[in-house]
């Protein structure tokens, strides 16, 4: 994991490839899928500042974004927006990424299919002091080269948890900030390490980023170029008040589909 000097930190390590994940392109084999909206935008009307989720001190994003997601979740299918306290996400770090506070410093990082996979079994720690917790029913694997899954994606699920390779030109050193589209360049292209946000929203032009607690524009021709995973994930209150899911599968079929990563 590489170090980033200033407020903008990373954390995605490596993808990985577990093949008791379902496949998108699996699930909807021989189906003739509608095309998805031409525009999605479920930050509409949310706060502009999410919060950092600790991705300022640490290499968390893996756990940041899930709480970013449960944000988005909240505000669209269960309002008020539901923010988590700094406390609940560092415990996630620890618990799904191995993270030790007394030693310091940013920590591992995350791999994002195991923070999905903690989810599952496990749940974010949530509500006063972590106690409870909000899990997931399924997560399934979205091909990146289709584009039109992604958007199925965000269109269904609310969000598309994704993993991508950073160029050094949107994290520059302070103080400046990133820019607000990501956009494919041909300066500073070396990459810094990974990254992992959701997507919120999407148009022709692009999609809608949460990342640092605050909202970016990926361009459609970044996205091809550096992101490497990307997931759908199923929530309950999403799917029985949104009535969508990932593939149109029930509760059921999904949790079904988990039966493998839940026993393992």
């Amino acid at each position: 994991m590489a170090y980033i000097p200033d407020a903008h930190k990373l954390g995605r390590l490596h993808r990985t490839y577990d093949p008791r994940i379902p496949h998108l392109s699996a699930l909807v084999a021989g189906q003739t899928l509608p095309p998805p909206p031409p525009s999605v935008d479920w930050t509409a009307r949310m706060p502009s500042r999410l919060g950092m989720m600790l991705n300022d001190t640490l290499g968390d994003c893996t756990c940041a974004a899930v709480y970013h997601a449960l944000q988005v979740w909240s505000f669209n299918a269960n309002p008020p927006m539901a923010t988590q306290p700094d406390s609940d996400v560092e415990k996630l770090y620890v618990l799904a990424c191995g993270y030790n506070p007394r030693v310091g410093g940013e920590g591992p990082g995350g791999n994002e299919q195991h923070v999905l996979s903690y989810l599952l079994r496990s749940g974010a720690p949530t509500g006063p002091a972590g106690q409870t917790r909000h899990k997931i029913s399924a997560f399934v694997e979205v091909d990146p080269r289709n584009i039109d899954d992604v958007k199925r994606t965000i269109h269904n699920c609310g969000v598309a948890y994704i993993g991508f390779n950073v160029p050094q030109y949107i994290v520059p050193p302070p103080p400046k900030v990133p820019p607000d589209v990501w956009d494919v360049e041909t300066t500073d292209t070396q990459i810094v390490g990974g990254h992992a946000v959701v997507l919120a929203g999407y148009d022709a032009k692009g999609a809608r980023v949460i990342s640092w607690g605050q909202y970016y524009t990926m361009t459609w021709a970044f996205f091809s170029t550096y992101v490497d995973e990307v997931y759908a994930i199923a929530d309950e209150t999403w799917i029985n008040v949104k009535g969508t899911s990932p593939g149109g599968l029930s509760l059921a079929e999904l949790e079904a589909q988990m039966q493998a990563i839940k026993e393992a």
